[in-house]
């Protein structure tokens, strides 16, 4: 379903992606790890058409992503914004601040992409968004407004609102990472859920256990490279870099940090 090749990318002088190869079979989960600076949202980023990159390709089901090829040539032209809008809807993306609209209730967030996305009537948006809401435990909080909820609330009204498109991939940036440590918890549920129901996803973390217990695949990302990757139990409880070893000895005696 996703298939990145050699993808750099720099911020001026900074090269902050170099040379990331990765795929995700269709109703996978991949869960990236690293340590802060790593390029872990930038390639996220990349996926979602949000950043133009140097060079490489970002494919979503055989579909080049945020560029075409002109005809006979190798030349690359970064599309319109028609184009790209019509990508974005087919890849859901989940923040770390979760992005809401202050002036919209949940239920007008969530009900945003499906008739703006998805160009469904209204009242068959309404239906939809009140499924999604009661799926993520918010069925009676449609009507409040973001300041209304708690972050973790907030957080699942953002997954709703993006997973409710029925989007090709999902991807989630540090979905935790601003949420007081009670709150964590009822996001991980709401993503298990997603996960065990085969919603192709690529899942930036700093949960260790959790990318554990959910992912199919680990990647371990350090300084815009890919140094590690595999079976989750493989990668976590034998890993072989000292790269990965000392970031795992960094979240033992101190998961909250990492």
């Amino acid at each position: 379903m996703i298939e990145i090749e050699q993808l750099h990318k720099s911020f001026g002088a900074a090269e902050v992606l170099r040379g990331i190869d990765m795929s995700v079979d269709r109703d996978r989960v991949v869960a990236i790890l690293g340590p802060s600076g790593s390029g872990k949202s930038t390639l996220l980023r990349c996926v979602a058409a949000l950043e133009e990159y140097q060079s490489g390709q970002v494919l979503i089901d055989g579909e080049l992503i945020g560029y075409r090829t002109g005809d006979g040539d190798s030349t690359r032209r970064r599309l319109g914004d028609r184009d790209l809008a019509r990508q974005r809807g087919n890849i859901g993306m989940v923040f770390q601040s979760y992005n809401l609209f202050p002036h919209l209730t949940a239920l007008q967030n969530v009900m945003l992409g499906l008739v703006h996305v998805r160009r469904l009537p209204k009242p068959e948006a309404r239906e939809v968004a009140l499924q999604w809401l009661e799926r993520v435990g918010l069925r009676g909080r449609e009507d409040a407004h973001p300041f209304q909820l708690s972050g973790g609330q907030q957080q699942r009204v953002a997954i709703a609102r993006a997973a409710a498109t029925q989007p090709k991939v999902l991807l989630l940036d540090e979905v935790t990472s601003a949420l007081d440590p009670e709150l964590v918890g009822e996001v991980l549920t709401v993503i298990k859920d997603l996960a065990e129901s085969g919603v192709t996803m690529i899942i930036v973390t700093h949960e260790v256990l959790f990318a554990r217990d959910v992912a199919h695949e680990v990647v371990f990302m350090d300084e815009g490279r890919v140094v590690e990757r595999g079976n989750p139990r493989d990668v976590l409880t034998a890993p072989q870099t000292e790269r990965m070893r000392a970031f795992l000895r960094r979240y033992a005696s101190n998961p909250a940090a990492s």
